[in-house]
């Protein structure tokens, strides 16, 4: 029978999710990642100077625990700064709470099997919203395949580049495919859209970009936020039928 699932409890988030180098653009750096859970850890230690023991028993996890969260935080950090990454803060958004004494507290319960370790390193991610116009202020188009266009946004500067679909709308079929292989060659690496058809989410996958679904009623803008703030559920699977069923 697999183990519970346990949840790291953070009293306070932080002010920025990103630190980079001076002068030099995010989407020109490789990334490193602390997670929300190593930023707590970080905090209740080296700002507040709590004991390890007492920080543990804050975040309600064992000893041995926080200090693995504490020391892959700190490693992060220490090769972040020597080597001129970009530090990206992520975790899931805060709920509220009671705390102790009854007074209202923001925390966020963190699962430990979501969070991104601290220390993971990837580049930059570059953003794909299918879209019914070129403006960040576009609704989102629902159908992935046959959008009529494509939103490249940077999540961090909201630039955005347009680029059109109308090859792939023509077609009679094979439309999410040829999609797929449009934002492949733009280097996406992440989709956010409506609706994805199964031959469309395989080509996706295959190319490496994940895919957030159920997106169809908000704007480009509005959509890219979501994404930033830990609201946009990455999709297992393809959620509309073969042959349709949706628009």
């Amino acid at each position: 029978m697999p183990r519970p699932r346990k949840c790291r409890f953070v009293e306070s988030v932080p002010a920025a999710r990103l630190f980079k180098p001076q002068g030099i653009p995010a989407r020109q750096l490789e990334e490193i990642y602390l997670s929300l859970e190593g930023f707590e850890a970080l905090r209740l230690a080296d700002l507040e100077g709590l004991h390890q023991q007492e920080a543990a028993e804050r975040m309600k996890v064992s000893r041995q625990t926080f200090g693995r969260l504490l020391a892959e935080a700190r490693r992060a950090v220490a090769e972040a700064v020597v080597k001129g990454l970009c530090l990206r803060i992520e975790g899931a958004p805060p709920t509220a709470a009671e705390g102790a004494e009854g007074a209202s507290k923001r925390i966020a319960a963190v699962p430990c099997d979501a969070a991104v370790p601290s220390g993971d390193r990837r580049m930059k991610e570059r953003i794909a919203v299918s879209s019914e116009g070129s403006e960040l202020d576009s609704r989102v188009d629902p159908r992935f395949g046959r959008a009529a266009g494509f939103l490249l946004v940077d999540p961090e500067t909201l630039s955005a580049e347009y680029l059109d679909n109308r090859g792939a709308q023509s077609l009679g079929q094979g439309a999410g495919i040829q999609a797929a292989e449009l934002l492949s060659r733009h280097g996406v690496t992440i989709v956010l859209t409506g609706y994805v058809g199964p031959k469309a989410f395989q080509a996706l996958s295959a190319a490496g970009i994940r895919i957030g679904q159920n997106l169809e009623d908000c704007s480009v803008r509005e959509a890219v936020q979501r994404y930033r703030e830990g609201r946009v559920t990455l999709a297992g699977a393809p959620n509309r039928p073969p042959g349709g069923g949706r628009p």
